[in-house]
């Protein structure tokens, strides 16, 4: 792989510095400006949208619809939003009423943090970098944007466009590998976004951490799927294949294993092998409709898994590490420490898992790292609830795979180990500004009511602040007096709604005056 285009190491600090003096400029305080910016994002990509196909043909070997559907519509939907609510989200909001502090006005304001670093993966290269950008610029922060080493084409057409489009102090690309991304995070940043593996991730969060600099994470997982054996099994057959071999399973929200009945799976794999087929009629090698892993240490990787299972193939299994090929495989009868269920396989290899019944699957959810989804093929509600209500994940997805992160106003983000914080949409908005509070607090406040916070303190001061302290709630009681307390409760509805009959009502009155009360 060429090297060429990495960015010089000692070129990186300048850039570092240039870009938080461009943001300490105050250039991006102009709502309009920020505008043109997105406006201008979205332009990038739309004037050049050929040049990004062929570009993640040579990376990825990607087909230009699944470019279209996993990059391109996403960074649409992005640009529009943000350009369309940048001054919602930037409007100064006061603070919830309250009787004490009102006349001081408090308020809260969105503002930038500074200046943002987004680390990107190989999968989706676009999505992944120009999407934060249009959230970092609505909020009014620099950018500087880390593409992955791994898709070069991708990486180089990026840093040609991004200044031709933006704002060139205020955006920067800084590519490289190893060394380059190292030197990058020794720097003070004021928000970092890294999308990757959770390995990287550490590392990411150590380098954050030495600067105390506020980290978004999204490090995908091994998303199961647990299929209930009355669900519709063509179309979860359909989805859960697609959402595995699409992009050739270089997804972060991809499904890694089904957890279906034992007495189930025979149906199931049917299912799967009769989608398979429709899928690639004349095979997936072929295909035009079929990607390519990312380099050759990622394919000889994934070759390997295969080559350990001890689970069955049902179809694929084939490899060819010097085209990155893998071909779309299924395996049945995968045991919970077979080599396929240890680390995330990253590839277009789905293991089906037979467990005894729902219970067991959810054990084994639990049981194991938080994932960035979890996927579940049922239509009773029942069933949905059972498993979203006893695990945990990033996101819980009925009957369908992947397209989550596509909904708007919907963040995307993951738990525990698949990650933290949000984004796109709004939430990537929250996550690289601050909450600002402000108060303006008039003299005359003093004299009426905080006066007493100065010293010499006297007793009556004590009583004034205890009388802006809070209410507590109801003190929790038995089970017993919580039932009497229902039923003098209704008593007194009886007693107060016979009372309201006698004062306003004519023959209420009546018999008042005839019970001479």
């Amino acid at each position: 792989m060429s090297t060429s285009f990495y960015t010089p190491i000692e070129d990186i600090p300048q850039i570092h510095k240039r870009a938080h003096d461009a943001y300490r400029s105050g250039k991006l305080k102009s709502i309009a400006y920020r505008k043109e910016q997105i406006a201008q994002l979205g332009y990038l990509l739309k004037d050049n949208e050929q040049r990004f196909c062929d570009a993640l043909k040579l990376d990825l070997g990607r087909p230009v619809q699944d470019t279209i559907f996993f990059d391109f519509a996403a960074v649409y939907v992005e640009v529009k939003m943000a350009y369309d609510n940048i001054e919602k989200w930037t409007r100064s909001q006061r603070a919830e009423f309250s009787f004490n502090f009102f006349a001081m006005g408090p308020r809260l304001r969105s503002e930038p943090k500074g200046v943002i670093l987004g680390i990107a993966p190989f999968n989706v290269p676009v999505f992944m970098l120009l999407s934060p950008l249009a959230g970092a610029i609505a909020g009014g922060n620099a950018m500087v944007l880390k593409p992955s080493e791994q898709t070069p084409a991708t990486a180089q057409l990026l840093a040609e466009l991004i200044p031709k489009y933006l704002d060139r102090d205020l955006f920067h690309v800084i590519n490289g590998g190893v060394p380059e991304t190292t030197k990058v995070l020794e720097l003070k940043w004021d928000h970092i976004l890294y999308t990757g593996n959770g390995r990287v991730g550490r590392i990411v969060a150590r380098a954050a951490a030495e600067h105390l600099t506020p980290l978004t994470l999204e490090l995908g997982g091994k998303n199961p799927v647990v299929v209930d054996p009355k669900c519709d099994v063509q179309m979860a057959a359909r989805r859960i294949l697609w959402g595995r071999v699409s992009n050739a399973g270089q997804i972060c929200l991809s499904p890694e294993y089904v957890l279906v009945p034992e007495h189930f799976q025979d149906k199931f794999v049917e299912a799967l092998q009769e989608v398979y087929k429709s899928f690639y009629p004349d095979g997936p090698r072929n295909s035009d409709s079929y990607c390519r892993i990312v380099s050759e240490a990622h394919t000889k990787r994934i070759k390997n898994l295969i080559d350990q299972t001890k689970g069955t193939i049902v179809f694929g299994g084939d490899a060819d590490i010097a085209e990155r090929y893998i071909a779309p495989t299924v395996m049945r009868d995968v045991r919970l420490d077979d080599p396929l269920m240890g680390e995330e396989v990253f590839g277009p290899v789905l293991s089906i898992v037979p467990v005894k019944d729902v219970d067991e699957a959810i054990n084994i959810i639990n049981e194991r790292d938080h994932p960035l989804a979890v996927y579940v093929f049922s239509q009773d509600k029942a069933f949905l609830n059972k498993v979203f209500d006893n695990t945990e994940s990033g996101s819980a997805i009925a009957n369908e795979t992947v397209i989550s992160c596509g909904v708007p106003g919907i963040p995307m983000g993951g738990l525990g180990e698949s990650g933290y914080g949000y984004y796109t949409g709004k939430h990537m908005f929250d996550e690289f500004t601050h909450i600002r509070v402000s108060l303006n607090n008039p003299g005359w406040v003093d004299k009426i009511a905080f006066g007493f916070r100065f010293p010499p303190y006297k007793p009556e001061g004590e009583k004034q602040l205890r009388a802006l302290s809070s209410s507590l709630p109801p003190r929790p009681t038995s089970k017993q007096q919580a039932v009497n307390g229902k039923r003098w409760g209704l008593w007194l509805a009886v007693l107060l709604a016979g009372a309201s009959w006698t004062v306003l009502t004519e023959p209420g009155r009546a018999l008042v005056k005839q019970l001479k009360f």
